[in-house]
């Protein structure tokens, strides 16, 4: 067997839910992993049958409300056989350049962990100037070494079951690959919305937490002269109180970054950001009126206080 073609010992983790247009490309990108599990959160379109036509095993996460979510959930419970695993969402794809990187790294490794970074793609064009480039994200990892930190949104109605935002801490140190994972969403600007509408919800509990000191617990923290997610995050902390940051963002995003470079896709997507950062600064203030609480009606029936990891029902 050829090195292009060899089996890379790593377990490829994917996270769906109603993203038949995107498994396809992703389950072929990671074909090169000598095992993939999709924990699916009940999809009614054709995602778990094209996950099985790829002989990915399938395994159903039940959210109850409570942390953990599936990422944590599908660390704490799937019977990884590889020492390493890799997070890769449906619309992301692993190029084969990336992958014989992958192979050579763990062989011998230096780290606990790698940091991969994304090129996101948005219209078919790749947002190289007022995007986040790079995009740090730790996706491979020591998969006993590794959990997602808990940013306290989970009692925020309508954000999902999954880990979106959140970043992994890990036991020990990390590298940082060369070549990039690639972002290619292939839904409409109508999932692009509806998707963000819900990260909105997400972040304004984020952003509360910030404002109100109670977002080092648990996570990552920040600090100025950590890494770049840290940097990140102690920006966040002067970002949230700063006016007028809808049109802030749109300013950096296409003039300081240069979006303008990236042509029309990236003026759309700059003014896209710009109303996804109004969302949040309104649900923000929702959050305010309310002492943190959602004025909605919630499931009548509170789920248990804990959540206990459960044997995974898989299927191929």
């Amino acid at each position: 067997m050829s090195t292009m073609t060899a089996k890379v010992p790593v377990s490829v983790l994917i996270p769906a839910k109603n993203e038949e247009l995107n498994l396809p490309a992703c389950l072929e990108s990671v074909a090169r992993a000598d095992e993939v599990f999709m924990v699916d959160s009940q999809s009614s379109d054709r995602s778990v049958e094209i996950a099985q036509q790829y002989e990915a095993q399938v395994v159903q996460f039940h959210f109850n409300g409570r942390w953990p979510k599936k990422k944590n959930w599908s660390l704490d419970t799937l019977p990884f056989r590889n020492d390493w695993v890799l997070i890769v969402d449906c619309d992301e794809r692993i190029t084969p350049e990336l992958w014989d990187e992958i192979a050579t790294v763990i062989q011998n490794p230096d780290y606990s962990g790698y940091y991969l970074n994304r090129k996101v793609f948005f219209l078919g064009k790749w947002i190289r100037y007022g995007g986040k480039y790079p995009d740090w994200n730790l996706r491979l990892f020591r998969h006993k070494l590794g959990r997602y930190e808990n940013l306290k949104t989970e009692d925020i109605p309508n954000t999902g079951d999954n880990e979106v935002h959140e970043h992994v801490i890990l036991q020990g140190n990390v590298g940082y690959l060369k070549e990039d994972m690639l972002h290619i969403d292939f839904r409409d600007i109508y999932h692009w919305l509806e998707r963000h509408n819900r990260y909105s919800n997400w972040e304004a509990r984020v952003y509360y937490n910030t404002l109100m000191g109670n977002d080092e617990t648990d996570t990552i923290g920040s600090d100025l002269w950590g890494n770049a997610v840290q940097r990140k995050r102690f920006l966040k902390k002067i970002w949230v109180r700063l006016p007028f940051k809808p049109l802030l963002r749109f300013i950096i995003f296409y003039f300081l970054r240069l979006g303008f470079l990236d042509g029309r896709p990236g003026y759309i997507y700059g003014r896209l950001l710009s109303q996804y950062e109004y969302q949040i600064g309104v649900k923000l203030y929702e959050l305010r009126q309310f002492g943190g609480q959602l004025n909605v009606q919630t499931n009548p029936e509170p789920p248990s206080s804990k959540t206990e990891p459960q044997p995974a029902n898989i299927t191929k």
